[in-house]
């Protein structure tokens, strides 16, 4: 029954996980890959079909054509970067997931009332420079994979560095922690909530930067970068399991009640800081499947505990659209906007 529909997606991000998770599962398998990542995605023997185009941007122009051969589209990370808002919701093929969460994820106002609805506790928010009495960080808005953000160690200093800044952005208080990224997977067919998986992201150049001492980076000409490179594992002490599935939970629970009735399904991500008191402060959320899931194309320990097998995020969201379709609940694991062929 798999081989009818094909699961597609853009050549970047977390592609081969998402694709090699079909594949595993008995679905054909599509990317949509540029010039650039086209040697790269022929060299996987899973990967059946593959669309190659000048730039991702050019997505939707294939939409009749992904139409015709039964895709069913995984969105990821790259789609947020390519794609417009408006574009998702253009986008009338089958696709895994709540479009309706996306106008939530992508204003960082709203993102901020979901996740205080939810009870989760969120660092201090500044709307002028001139309230700024801390160190802050400066996000733009969207993914862009950590790339502009800026330390801003007071009000003088933002005045100087980023009053100048015409994109949209927020001012956040920084919190001195430890990061940790907490994957779920939530079922819409089920209800069940799992804990997928964990990591920690590296960062240029701040990272480098934690190793010189305090002393010798005085003088030094250097601004920190948050762009992200790559990733790490954590294990989470099991004392503070608990916690973390609570606020998956409730993450889950509110956006049935904001964009519902279906709500957020499928792979999430909430990225957190943890302080020395063990308190989780909540940066922001992630509503798909998330890089730091590719540290775990085998599986983790976390998906081990509720799976005798490998069990990747990719797999896992496979693994529900399978069961979808052998439960004829297709439906319900596609945006309400997807057309059926």
């Amino acid at each position: 029954m798999n081989r009818q529909y094909t699961i597609a997606t853009l050549g970047s991000h977390s592609a081969l996980q998402i694709l090699k998770g079909a594949h595993d599962e008995g679905f054909r398998t599509l990317v949509i890959a540029n010039a650039e990542t086209e040697r790269l995605y022929r060299s996987f023997e899973f990967i059946d079909e593959m669309i190659v185009v000048k730039r991702y941007s050019e997505f939707m122009g294939l939409i009749d054509e992904l139409q015709s051969r039964k895709v069913i589209i995984v969105p990821h990370g790259s789609f947020v970067a390519y794609l417009s808002l408006e574009e998702h919701k253009k986008m009338s093929i089958p696709y895994f997931g709540n479009k309706a969460v996306l106008d939530w994820e992508a204003s960082r106002e709203l993102q901020r009332d979901w996740l205080l609805q939810a009870g989760l506790t969120l660092p201090r928010q500044f709307k002028t420079g001139a309230e700024i009495d801390r160190p802050v960080i400066v996000k733009l808005y969207g993914a862009a994979g950590g790339k502009g953000y800026m330390f801003i160690r007071d009000s003088q200093d933002f005045e100087r560095r980023a009053a100048h800044l015409k994109e949209q952005y927020m001012i956040q208080e920084y919190i001195i922690g430890v990061p940790l990224y907490i994957h779920y997977f939530h079922s819409p067919i089920t209800g069940k909530l799992e804990i997928m998986s964990m990591d920690r992201r590296y960062e240029t150049n701040v990272d480098s930067l934690g190793r010189i001492p305090a002393a010798a980076q005085e003088g030094m000409d250097v601004s920190p970068s948050y762009v992200v490179v790559g990733n790490s594992s954590v294990s989470l002490r099991e004392s503070m399991l608990a916690e973390a599935f609570r606020m998956g939970e409730d993450v889950v629970k509110v956006s049935k009640e904001i964009c519902g009735p279906k709500g957020l399904f499928g792979a999430f991500c909430i990225e957190t800081i943890i302080t020395p008191d063990m308190q989780f402060f909540v940066m922001e959320i992630s509503a798909r499947i998330v890089a730091g899931t590719n540290l775990f194309i085998n599986g983790s320990p976390y998906s081990y505990l509720n799976y005798d097998e490998p069990m990747s995020t990719g797999r896992r969201i496979a693994r529900e659209i399978r069961t979808a379709l052998l439960t004829n609940n297709l439906r319900h694991v596609l945006d309400d906007t997807s057309i059926l062929t």
